[in-house]
């Protein structure tokens, strides 16, 4: 029996990278796999691979979520994936000094408000069931600082939190609705490829990225999207407000010998 059989699953930013992975993940196991992204042409592309059905979402507008809500009133997993990290546009500084107050915004904007929407969203998606899985996606930015991505690590903390404040509601409420973040580390997605450079240097900016890594690798969006499987499953029953790292061990500690 595939563990997610007739269920509707919610994915936000399923275009590409994390959020499509999991997506394809969730369709394999039998759900019912809703893709919403803000890029439409991406998103409809997406569904059209997997065979299902695309709505367009920009988690920043609370109006597009109200239209998610009256299209798909019900679900039974939701993904609050779509994120960015400030660099889309290129190197610009996001450094505690120098970040510009909209540039501050804007990356909370997606990543923090589009997180908060997401889980109202399937909260009353979800408690005529009384039941659920909510998966928010942070990162290990959001456990550790990152004076370089100031914005992105402080709207990923406010993720890792609000998750747990999200899971407590639901218990408090008597529903099994659970909420819980993974938090990944260096994943190869098209979020990277303006950090990375261009394709002369980009081998050697990623061995420069991973050197601290205690696996020396980048990760994959499949190996977030079994973490996302696991939650989304019936095998996560007893979990929720619990963060897992997908990091290569990165927030384990030094994998050096010590002397």
């Amino acid at each position: 029996m595939p563990r997610l059989a007739g269920r509707i699953c919610v994915v936000t930013g399923a275009a590409r990278g994390i959020g499509r992975a999991i997506a394809s993940r969730f369709h394999q196991e039998g759900g019912r796999v809703l893709v919403t992204d803000v890029d439409a042409a991406a998103g409809q592309a997406a569904a059209a691979e997997l065979g299902s059905r695309f709505l367009p979402l920009d988690v920043r507008q609370e109006a597009d979520w109200a239209r998610l809500a009256e299209a798909v009133p019900v679900a039974d997993v939701v993904v609050n994936n779509a994120g960015v990290t400030g660099f889309e546009g290129g190197p610009t500084a996001h450094d505690p000094e120098h970040v510009s107050l909209t540039a501050w915004r804007e990356v909370h904007r997606v990543n923090l408000d589009g997180t908060f929407l997401g889980c109202r969203y399937a909260i009353g998606a979800m408690k005529g069931k009384g039941a659920g899985s909510i998966i928010n996606i942070s990162s290990r930015s959001g456990m550790v600082g990152i004076p370089g991505a100031a914005a992105y690590a402080s709207s990923k903390a406010a993720v890792r939190n609000h998750t747990k404040s999200v899971a407590l509601y639901c218990a408090q409420q008597g529903w099994r609705i659970r909420c819980n973040s993974i938090h990944p580390g260096a994943i190869l997605t098209p979020m990277w490829d303006a950090m990375l450079g261009e394709p002369a240097e980009r081998e050697q900016n990623m061995a420069e990225i991973t050197a601290d890594t205690p696996l020396k690798r980048f990760g994959t969006p499949d190996e977030v999207a079994a973490v996302a499987l696991l939650l989304a499953s019936d095998e996560a029953a007893y979990m929720t407000g619990a963060e897992l790292s997908v990091d290569g061990g990165l927030l384990a500690g030094s994998a050096a010998s010590p002397k």
